[in-house]
């Protein structure tokens, strides 16, 4: 299934059934919400299937993604891992924290839940000085995941995927990891793409708790990456279960991925441009590329092997606040 969520006044908008291939949309008539959907999912997925049958035979009406919220637009929680391993060791040359400690559990941070941006939304920043970058990810979204849970319990608590645009300031963020108190300043709000889908929505592209399938970015108009989900170093079930190990997650959890990359990023390009930098640095011995500037356009999508468009399109122009 394949849902999103449309704009109705409310902070939390109106959730609404798309058809597979983006044309369609019908309200769900079992829950208003997308939070009100992960928290009643198992009890109200059957009446939604064929709310989503009758979408694609051509019910409903016409779904303009552009126009869409978030599928959910604010949640309790929104964690974010780390898990490509090839991303990392750019990014501790980027910062200089090559002997840095490195644990044997996943990176994951909290970050900030209570709005994430549309997916044509502009995003405001204070000053170009702050090393403005966008981060191309997959996310899910979990229903209620009791505290312990395992990684092979987590996959059935995985009810959805997303794509996310992960804004990051990357000239605050080494001062604030070396504060050693986490990311404030350094990670403004998330974007996300205007549809969520349920894992089966991938068939055999849903792979070990893993999406395989490149994500495409381009940048004011220029291809700059086309990574694979599929290279994460631990699972999105792996992530779940590192989130629960000593606490519940509640239901609308959103867990993400980390930047999409590959180790043949020379070869199929970044999902972020401190990623390139390093390349640079490694290649050239110094980064040429630099971070982004008001009125530049970052756009985002994944399509599946027949060319349509999955999760539908993240495409956001930086602006001055």
């Amino acid at each position: 299934m394949k849902f999103a969520t449309i704009p109705d006044g409310s902070k939390d908008g109106r959730l609404v059934v798309v058809s597979r291939d983006l044309s369609r949309m019908a309200p769900a008539e079992a829950v208003p919400t997308m939070q009100a959907l992960m928290e009643r999912f198992d009890e109200v997925s059957g009446a939604l299937l064929q709310q989503y049958d009758a979408v694609n035979r051509g019910d409903g009406e016409a779904f303009d993604p552009s126009s869409a919220h978030a599928p959910l637009p604010r949640a309790w929680q929104w964690l974010d891992g780390s898990a490509f391993d090839s991303h990392g060791a750019l990014m501790d040359k980027v910062f200089n924290m090559e002997g840095k400690f490195k644990p044997d559990f996943p990176y994951m941070y909290q970050g900030v839940s209570d709005r994430f941006y549309g997916p044509c939304e502009d995003v405001k920043f204070p000053t170009e000085d702050d090393f403005i970058d966008f981060e191309g990810e997959f996310g899910i979204i979990t229903d209620s995941v009791p505290l312990g849970t395992t990684a092979e319990k987590a996959r059935g608590h995985i009810k959805l995927i997303v794509q996310i645009n992960d804004w990051s300031l990357r000239r605050i963020a080494p001062l604030e990891m070396k504060a050693g108190f986490g990311w404030v300043r350094a990670k403004p709000a998330c974007a996300m793409a205007p549809v969520a889908v349920t894992p089966d929505e991938l068939g055999d592209a849903w792979r070990d708790a893993r999406v395989d399938l490149p994500l495409n970015v381009w940048w004011n108009g220029a291809k700059f990456g086309a990574a694979s989900g599929y290279a994460m170093s631990v699972g999105f079930d792996e992530l779940v279960a590192h989130a629960a190990y000593s606490r519940d997650l509640v239901a609308g959890t959103v867990i993400g991925s980390g930047t999409v990359s590959n180790e043949t990023y020379r070869e199929v390009g970044s999902s972020c441009i401190a990623e390139r930098r390093g390349i640079e640095m490694i290649d050239e011995g110094e980064a040429k590329t630099s971070f982004m500037q008001f009125g530049d356009r970052v756009k985002m999508e994944v399509f599946d092997p027949d060319g349509t468009s999955i999760f539908g399109r993240i495409e956001q122009t930086v602006v001055k606040a």
